[in-house]
């Protein structure tokens, strides 16, 4: 599928996070220098993890909408499948979703007669499934209409993606970058907090970093439904664990 580049992610924007997380390595280096130098004698340490989550919502949405008509003669499909074209569009267009939203992905045609492989009676001679992609950068108004796709139904659209039914929105956040410094700080904060009270009850005073991962950060479905895939759900929640070791004085 083609990359979309939202209007937030130019290089400009993206340079800030990247420095912020460049001087922070950088300080870890100094403190993982510092911290050995101080604790050589002993190298006694505490492996900590700290957790940093963010609620948040898509920002862009995928929707396919795949439609199908069946003929014996070519021209009578093609026909139906021009005015199916139509009532999709129309329908989206009172959904609000705007027709520059709205391209061809793909056209697909099957002749059943060239198909070797078939026995017995086949219904129509010709299939023709055409699929239009709605991308939309407002995924609430891309759930509410996937909730009235029922009109289209009633209206005679033969919905269906390739392996049967028709399959819902895609829901993408692509706005990691302007959580990311704010989390890594955030989960370094918290296992400084872990070690610390370790530190304590074990009688030892916390020395400086030994090392430092900052972890890899992970998109969740924010509820937790069976069956349901995380790119199905608008609401997600982002999630970092990072691993930080203290040397022990």
């Amino acid at each position: 599928m083609e990359q979309h580049h939202h209007h937030d992610g130019s290089p400009a924007r993206l340079l800030v996070p990247a420095i912020v997380v460049a001087l922070g390595v950088a300080a870890a280096g100094w403190l993982i220098g510092s911290g050995f130098t101080a604790g050589r004698a002993g190298d006694r340490y505490v492996s900590v993890k700290g957790v940093a989550e963010r609620e948040v919502d898509a920002d862009i949405a995928f929707w396919p909408l795949r439609f199908v008509a069946a003929d014996d003669d070519l021209g009578a499909v093609q026909q139906r499948l021009t005015r199916d074209t139509g009532l999709v569009m129309e329908f989206l267009e009172r959904a609000g979703v705007p027709a520059e939203q709205v391209s061809v992905q793909g056209l697909e045609v099957t002749d059943q007669n060239a198909n070797p492989y078939r026995s017995g009676e086949v219904g129509s001679r010709f299939i023709v499934a055409k699929t239009l992609m709605v991308r939309s950068d407002d995924p609430p108004r891309i759930r509410a209409a996937s909730q009235r796709v029922g009109e289209l139904v009633d209206a005679g659209v033969v919905l269906s993606s390739q392996g049967g039914p028709s399959q819902g929105p895609t829901y993408l956040f692509t706005r990691l970058n302007d959580h990311k410094p704010a989390m890594i700080a955030e989960a370094t904060a918290a296992a400084r907090e872990a070690a610390t009270q370790f530190a304590a009850d074990s009688g030892s005073r916390l020395g400086g970093i030994r090392t430092a991962n900052q972890g890899v950060f992970v998109v969740l479905a924010r509820d937790r439904t069976p069956g349901v895939s995380e790119e199905n759900q608008l609401e997600k929640t982002l999630r970092v664990v990072s691993t930080v070791e203290y040397l022990l004085e």
